[in-house]
């Protein structure tokens, strides 16, 4: 590396020469100097080099004007001496070896060392950092915590301020349980706030609300989609789409928060929608087509419909007839206590004379109840003592199979109701009751009922409700012999297993029937709870005897006279139906049809507050559950299941003791 120097030759000192031609001289050497210099300086150092040349230039003239005020001649030489060696930033930083312009194998020029900085570095520090610099340490301590202080309470403020989006609807009595209000239970979540009085269906089924509307739209929107396509309208039918979306959006924001469809929500999407609606008639499309387009609409989401029903029913049946897992411990627990302990044993076997005649006693009420379910039974049992006025003088009579005789005695014997006295039966020791007296009995030794109702081979256009076996069930069918198994009592209420009782039933016992074997609630409220809905009244024989607007009633709770069932001969007329309907083309299922066609005039309406049905497959009216002296969980979705309706449950629940020790080792683990 060679150093970039100017060559300044100082020449001789001449006494004579002007003080301007000496000036012009060293200004020429000096710019000759700079011409050789290959190297460009820095920005900075060019900056100092300026500097130096003019702190140079103003002591030369200080020196000037001192002289000529002493009166002295400056000398050449001193001038030449005195005048600065003005260094170039050529000098002071040596030039790099200038490598030849041709690059054919030529060494790459080496890089500068001084290049250029960067240009944050030559920045310089704004004023607010240079002023927050240059305040006191403890001043910038306070001003920082007051900073920090002030942010945790925007945090806190935020954190404790209602969630817009988190609905909270009343409860009620009937749908909260003592668990909901656990500690544990507070965590934020998409399901607080949902009540299971809420039920999104009933909402978009409702003339009157903003879901119902929003749906209608959608249908009507995707119609006019597909003729805005089909007419090549694209802008149109990316406006729809995007407003369908927008629809769909709201629906689904309100389903997944368990509240209903606000009118501030909805009043933008309805009014966007309906501009929509109304360019599209505007447009002046084909009616044919639109209608037609929504009749494909309409037929599709018939089909679908109905699919989804019986993708419904089947599993809800299948659900419906499975034994949980609980119920079937404390069946097996209870036959084993019973086998193990005499003392249970001793007492149904070694009763005394007073509660022999009590089963005999027509003074007394008395309930029967034919099951194999010995929860249900017992939580009949227990709602009805419990909310009688004299449970001392209730008797009953319970009917089971032989599986679940000896684990239901156990539960009895092990468990007192107030009093009450209860009797055990199994339905194999009827033994009249055969297949040359019972007509169930005789049709399940047919090989076509058998294929029908248990291989499920037979029509498969019949739905698979018709198809249960349990309605071939004997404890299904013995309500029709009830004056035959209790010949000796006049008056009894019959029960089924999936009620709860509320309110004193001994009312019941001092209705008068007027001549009527059975004193029942009528369904007939709505339209298909009437005859045409159970039977076929295309038959000749239901056509020719029966009205098909006749009010329908239920089974479940009813009040039967049997003096006048055996005048009447009931079982008899059950018999002949019965025995008609042995192709299964008067009606398909259950033991409503044929008690139906048993008691036609022969029931005497009873005031509904007595029996409240739907609770195992609809929404009831709260208030008609609080006036109803009996609930009925008709349906499939029983309390006992895991399928049956939350809301419902605790009306059941309240009836169970879990805190039984069989209860506890069968339900808890």
């Amino acid at each position: 590396m060679r150093s970039c120097e100017r060559q300044v030759t100082r020449s001789k000192p001449v006494v004579e020469q002007s003080s301007r031609a000496r000036r012009e001289r060293q200004a020429r050497q000096r710019n000759e100097g700079q011409a050789a210099c290959l190297c460009r300086a820095a920005p900075r150092e060019i900056w100092a080099e300026g500097k130096a040349r003019r702190d140079a230039t103003r002591r030369t003239r200080e020196t000037k004007g001192k002289g000529r005020a002493g009166g002295q001649k400056p000398s050449p030489h001193k001038a030449v001496t005195a005048s600065p060696q003005i260094s170039s930033p050529c000098r002071a930083v040596p030039c790099p070896a200038l490598a030849p312009l041709d690059t054919g194998g030529a060494p790459a020029r080496p890089r500068d060392p001084m290049r250029r900085r960067p240009f944050l570095d030559q920045r310089r520090p704004s004023s607010f950092k240079r002023r927050w610099q240059q305040r006191p340490w403890w001043f910038r301590l306070a001003v920082t915590l007051l900073l920090a202080l002030a942010c945790l309470f925007l945090l806190l403020a935020l954190r404790g301020s209602p969630d817009p989006d988190h609905v909270v609807f009343p409860s009620t009595d009937f749908s909260r349980s003592a668990a909901t209000t656990s500690p544990l239970l507070h965590q934020r979540s998409y399901l607080d706030g949902v009540t299971d009085a809420f039920n999104m269906t009933d909402e978009m089924l409702s003339a009157h609300s903003f879901s119902r509307q929003l749906m209608d739209q959608i249908s009507l929107a995707k119609t006019y989609l597909v003729v805005a396509k089909e007419a090549n309208n694209l802008q149109f039918a990316a406006e729809l789409s995007s407003q369908i979306r927008r629809a769909q959006s709201i629906l689904a924001h309100a389903a997944a928060h368990g509240g209903t469809v606000t009118e501030q929500d909805a009043e933008k999407a309805i009014r966007d929608m309906s501009v929509l609606f109304f360019q599209a008639q505007q447009f002046r499309y084909d009616s044919a087509v639109t209608i037609m387009k929504l009749k494909g609409q309409i037929q599709s989401l018939e089909e679908k419909s109905k699919a989804e029903a019986e993708k419904s029913t089947k599993y809800g049946q299948i659900a419906a007839e499975e034994l949980p897992k609980g119920l079937y411990c404390l069946g097996v627990r209870l036959t084993m206590e019973w086998f193990k302990t005499t003392e249970l044993q001793r007492k149904f076997t070694e009763r005394s004379p007073a509660v022999q005649s009590n089963l005999r006693d027509n003074s007394l009420y008395h309930y029967c109840v034919f099951s194999d379910n010995i929860l249900a039974v017992s939580v009949v049992v227990n709602s009805t003592t419990l909310n009688s006025m004299h449970p001392e003088k209730i008797v009953f009579h319970l009917v089971t199979d032989e599986v679940n005789y000896a684990p239901m005695r156990a539960w009895f014997a092990l468990n007192d109701y107030r009093g009450a006295t209860v009797e055990i039966q199994k339905v194999e020791d009827f033994t009249w009751l055969n297949s040359s007296y019972v007509p169930v009995l005789k049709q399940l030794q047919d090989a076509a009922t058998q294929n029908y109702y248990f291989s499920g081979s037979g029509n498969r256009g019949t739905p698979v409700k018709f198809r249960n076996p349990k309605y071939l069930s004997m404890l299904n069918h013995l309500r029709f012999y009830i004056p035959e198994i209790y010949p000796e009592l006049r008056k009894v209420v019959f029960l089924d297993d999936d009620i709860v009782v509320q309110k004193d039933l001994s009312e019941l016992f001092t209705i008068n029937l007027n001549g009527n074997v059975m004193g029942a609630v009528e369904t007939c409220m709505e339209t298909f709870h009437r005859f045409h809905k159970y039977l076929n009244h295309s038959h000749p024989l239901i056509r020719a005897h029966f009205d098909p607007d006749a009010c329908g009633w239920a089974f479940g709770m009813n009040v039967l006279d049997l003096v006048m069932w055996r005048n009447k001969n009931v079982t008899g007329i059950y018999h002949y139906w019965q025995e008609r309907n042995a192709d299964h083309t008067l009606w398909k299922l259950g033991s409503l049809p044929p008690g139906l066609l048993a008691f036609y005039g022969l029931v005497e309406p009873l005031d509904p507050k007595w029996h409240v049905l739907g609770l195992g497959y609809t929404t009831v009216d709260p208030a008609t559950i609080k006036e109803g002296a009996v609930l009925h969980y008709n349906g499939n979705m029983k309390p006992w299941l895991k399928i049956g309706m939350e809301k419902y449950k605790g009306f059941w629940d309240n009836y169970v003791d879990y805190s039984h020790p069989l209860l506890q080792r069968c339900f808890t683990h």
